[in-house]
């Protein structure tokens, strides 16, 4: 058996050790070429620093990274971009003909009627109330509302890890969102920030999905945890993976799960299940985080979706990816609005680095410089 999967795997030429599972199914712990240093990574319930100093650091490199999410939304921001030929020659009495014609933009960008004629309609208040006065008023109070609206409805964008290690993220979705390269580009960024990173591969029904995992792993010089056999429970890859986490001090669990559609009843509840688990090895963390995967090319169609699994698993964040090759950015901000869900990573590229922590004043800035 080792020396088939030895073959099959060139890359990881560490040696398989075989661990108990409740679920009767047998686990290989495959460990990557990169040591680490056990001590600086100790488990401790009281050691909230390290999370915080992670989660900061996540902050700042997305600061450094503004150009990325402004190249990614150029398609959103060049359709937005007739806006300001609409406001450049702006007066009183054109002011229904032009609000008209914003609406519209707004609309076909994906900001959802809901709240477009909620911020058209006030602008025209505003405007009839001389509170507006001319067409860059306009544009700063536009922004200004998309604005309160993504920090008001879910403020807190940042990943929240709790304290006790391994916090652990769980990434779902529908198939083909792009669950398990955000998850690689995820472990690559809290990799590069100094996290001690196990990749659980708990998408037990495609074919390719570990492999795939496989190859992050050793990209990013993580370590992973994948089924030996065909058909293994998710729930198990990811129980185990969990206490190997626990066990050898690992700060952040990533873990991948069946892409499924979220009509399907039976996988839904596959996910309940790995949820248990979870927070039957970590105390007072049931999965920490919980992210769902959204292709952003989708725009509003994806709303049905993000319902579904909301209702089942209890969504704490979103990832929307594919963003730099959609003109529909405006979805970012419907999603956050019919939901109050945060959207904590979007995807502006195919490169190892363009899954960006959203940033929503930046995102504004982004779509309307």
């Amino acid at each position: 058996m080792a020396s088939t999967l030895s073959s099959r795997l060139p890359h990881l030429p560490s040696k398989p050790v075989f661990p108990h599972s409740n679920s009767g199914s047998t686990l290989l712990h495959f460990t990557s070429k990169t040591r680490f240093d056990q001590s600086r990574f100790r488990c401790s319930a009281g050691q909230t620093g390290f999370f915080t100093k992670l989660g900061r650091l996540l902050k700042e490199k997305a600061k450094s990274d503004v150009e990325k999410l402004f190249s990614g939304f150029s398609k959103t921001r060049d359709n937005l971009a007739v806006i300001d030929e609409l406001l450049l020659y702006w007066n009183l009495s054109d002011t229904d003909r032009v609000l008209d014609e914003l609406e519209e933009v707004l609309l076909v960008a994906d900001f959802g009627p809901k709240i477009t004629i909620k911020i058209v309609e006030s602008l025209r208040e505003d405007i009839y109330a001389g509170k507006i006065k001319s067409g860059s008023e306009i544009k700063s109070v536009l922004k200004k509302s998309i604005l309160d609206l993504l920090t008001s409805k879910a403020p807190k964008t940042e990943l929240s890890l709790g304290f006790r290690k391994p916090a652990v993220i769980m990434i779902v979705g529908v198939n083909g969102g792009g669950k398990t390269t955000s998850l690689g580009k995820l472990a690559n960024r809290l990799k590069r920030e100094g996290a001690k990173i196990l990749l659980a591969a708990g998408d037990t029904f495609r074919a390719a999905a570990s492999d795939q995992l496989e190859i992050w792993a050793e990209r990013t010089g993580c370590e992973i945890v994948v089924a030996e056999k065909e058909k293994a429970k998710a729930s198990s890859v990811i129980s185990q993976a969990v206490k190997r986490g626990k066990e050898e001090g690992f700060d952040i669990v990533l873990c991948d799960t069946s892409g499924r559609l979220h009509t399907n009843y039976s996988l839904m509840e596959e996910l309940v299940a790995c949820k248990k688990v979870v927070s039957k090895i970590v105390n007072g963390a049931p999965n920490q985080e919980i992210l769902l995967v959204l292709d952003g090319t989708t725009g509003l169609n994806m709303l049905p979706q993000a319902r579904e699994f909301n209702e089942v698993v209890g969504i704490t964040g979103l990832i929307l990816t594919k963003l730099d090759g959609s003109a529909r950015g405006g979805c970012v901000v419907s999603v956050v609005d019919e939901l109050g869900i945060p959207v904590k990573f979007v995807g502006v590229g195919e490169g190892v680095d363009d899954l960006q922590p959203f940033n929503a004043e930046e995102f504004v800035d982004a779509i309307f410089p």
